[in-house]
């Protein structure tokens, strides 16, 4: 007996330890696991790793460049300098300057040859070195690869990925740091997507290089270094993020929280302090901007009868607004106890100074001051 429970102490952490095996070493470690089982011994779950959301773009980068040879990457400093915030970290020395092509600081020129190769049926994902510099290149982004496929009767693809940090850093001022959603999201012929999660970015990231649409993927700088868990499934070669799918990240009966890329985070904390007070909130990742998942919003409306979206963006004409403006078009409006309420980043320029930049984003306070605002509590 005691030489067995000995080496079932030594089998137990086994799930663990095959999440951790590169990808090479994993078939001969399930073929193990598998002949263990086999045996009569039950083995528990492989464990979720920790992965920032850095590396699980570099993983989404580099398993998809080594998928399909009609993928290439192309920005500033995306090679040999590995990436300004080294999401491409590696990738310029194994495949080389034809996959990985450092720019020069010209985003319209450059933004330009990459709708171009995606007409002539390559692949490539567009780094902007922040969103705000797409303005340089809106034209091309917009009238050139949104409305290519449309103006040509469908039988011009545009499959290009335009990626990059998006929304407020630290400490950057106004021209820096304002978020983007809300403008791409009004384009028809575009898809936007904006990840919170490492699972998120990872999945999103595939997804959309795979997608014959241009696609916008909104991250956030704030973001890269915090590490999130991800699944066995996640970590596989074959994960996928679906386009146009929200999760559910939080299941409540209150209240619906709604949000996108880091303010879900600012969502989840004010769920557990809410909790701690006898309020649930149900806290929903849009994931995708365009095509907005409203079932998902609706559904929830429907079961906690309150509304609240939280965006680092600016209130006017924003995805909150546009959240709002849909339930209110459908039949979840009827379910409604009170006003929905937006949260969002105040209505000015970036202030520079710290205090007034904390104070221009939403924070976990504001929140909850929204919450106990929609609850009359």
């Amino acid at each position: 007996m005691a030489a067995s429970a000995a080496a079932l102490r030594h089998l137990a952490p086994l799930g663990a330890r095959l999440a951790r095996l590169p990808l090479q070493g994993r078939a001969a470690g399930r073929l193990l696991q598998q002949q263990q089982q086999r045996r009569g011994i039950r083995l528990s779950a492989p464990a979720a790793i920790q992965v920032t959301v850095r590396d699980a773009l570099n993983q989404a980068l580099d398993e998809e460049l080594e998928r399909d040879e009609r993928v290439f990457l192309l920005g500033e400093e995306v090679a040999q300098y590995d990436g300004a915030y080294k999401i491409s970290r590696g990738l310029w020395k194994k495949y080389g300057d034809k996959r990985v092509i450092d720019t020069p600081i010209s985003e319209m020129g450059f933004t330009g040859i990459a709708v171009g190769a995606a007409m002539a049926g390559l692949r490539p994902v567009c780094e902007f070195m922040t969103f705000n510099f797409s303005m340089q290149a809106i034209d091309q982004v917009i009238n050139s690869a949104a409305k290519t496929c449309y103006m040509s009767a469908g039988s011009i693809a545009v499959p290009i990925v335009f990626r990059g940090p998006n929304g407020a850093s630290a400490g950057v001022a106004a021209q820096h740091s304002q978020c983007f959603a809300a403008w791409y999201g009004h384009c028809p012929g575009l898809k936007v997507v904006s990840p919170w999660s490492s699972e998120d970015a990872k999945g999103l990231l595939k997804a959309s290089i795979r997608d014959d649409n241009p696609v916008v993927m909104l991250e956030n700088e704030l973001l890269y270094g915090v590490p999130f868990e991800m699944s066995e499934q996640a970590q596989s070669k074959d994960f996928v993020v679906p386009i146009g799918k929200a999760k559910i990240e939080r299941q409540g009966t209150h209240v619906t929280l709604v949000s996108h890329s880091r303010p879900v985070g600012h969502c989840l904390e004010a769920a557990a302090v809410l909790a701690k007070e006898g309020v649930e909130c149900e806290v929903i990742n849009l994931r995708t901007i365009r095509p907005m998942d409203i079932e998902t919003v609706e559904a929830s409306v429907v079961k906690t009868n309150h509304l609240v979206t939280v965006e680092g963006g600016w209130p006017q004409f924003g995805v909150g607004a546009e959240i709002c403006a849909r339930i209110m078009e459908g039949s979840a409006f009827n379910y409604l106890d009170a006003p929905a309420v937006r949260v969002t980043g105040a209505d000015v320029p970036m202030p520079y100074a710290k205090i007034l930049e904390d104070n221009c984003l939403p924070q976990v306070k504001d929140i909850i001051f929204a919450v106990k605002k929609t609850l009359n509590i």
